[in-house]
């Protein structure tokens, strides 16, 4: 049997501006070691308010979400951020890369940050990721000196630097072009189908999402396809 490496049970959000409003309803699903899971819907549907649920940023919820058998609801915010850092890797649209360190030192600081490895295997390890994303040779550069599609492809290594249990994306080809948005995608679905990494993507392009394992399909707050 797959591990399950997400589940939400029954989440429902709230927003109180100035009346209550339910942005989400029921949501329930799981994900499994090595899926490749993609999130669809119109503007507004909630898909990036679950989206800060699933990744602990939001604990303002009820109902309950478990990362790889552990309980995220009702946990302290610095369990909350050791959890992040360890189990959790994030790709957005934009790159969030600081132009004052070298590529290789941005995908160490996850790493740096959880402490768990010393700065030279973190390099190590580092430069191995860049070599599965094939921007290896760009390791000593800063990131002001790379293209968007470069940019992406060191975030996407950035997030694997801890090896965590699942790599959540908000748009994550959001601002490239087509060429990238297919690179980014193989790289993706590469690390799904020989690393068996798990991936929930949050996406507009609906090509993007056609070739995942699986489309969850939201509208007004609800799941209507693929949970």
């Amino acid at each position: 049997m797959k591990k399950t490496i997400l589940e939400a049970k029954d989440i429902q959000k709230f927003f109180y501006d100035p009346v209550k409003i339910q942005v989400l309803k029921d949501i329930t699903f799981k994900i499994e070691q090595g899926e490749f899971i993609s999130v669809i819907g119109k503007s507004g549907c909630g898909k990036s308010t679950l989206l800060y649920i699933l990744s602990t940023m939001d604990t303002d919820y009820q109902g309950e979400l478990w990362i790889d058998g552990i309980r995220m609801s009702g946990k302290k915010e610095a369990e909350l951020a050791k959890v992040r850092n360890e189990h959790i890797g994030f790709v957005f649209q934009f790159h969030y890369l600081l132009n004052e360190f070298s590529v290789l030192k941005n995908v160490m600081l996850p790493g740096l940050k959880l402490g768990k490895k010393s700065a030279e295997e973190l390099e190590h390890i580092a430069y191995e990721k860049l070599k599965i994303l094939g921007v290896q040779q760009e390791a000593l550069k800063k990131p002001n000196q790379l293209s968007g599609g470069q940019k992406q492809r060191v975030a996407i290594a950035r997030a694997l630097i801890n090896n965590p249990s699942i790599i959540m994306g908000d748009e994550p080809t959001g601002n490239l072009d087509k060429k990238n948005s297919e690179i980014v995608f193989g790289i993706f679905q590469e690390l799904c189908q020989e690393f068996n990494q798990s991936l929930l993507i949050v996406t507009h392009d609906n090509d993007f999402a056609a070739k995942t394992d699986r489309i969850i399909e939201m509208e007004d707050g609800r799941i209507i396809n693929g949970n």
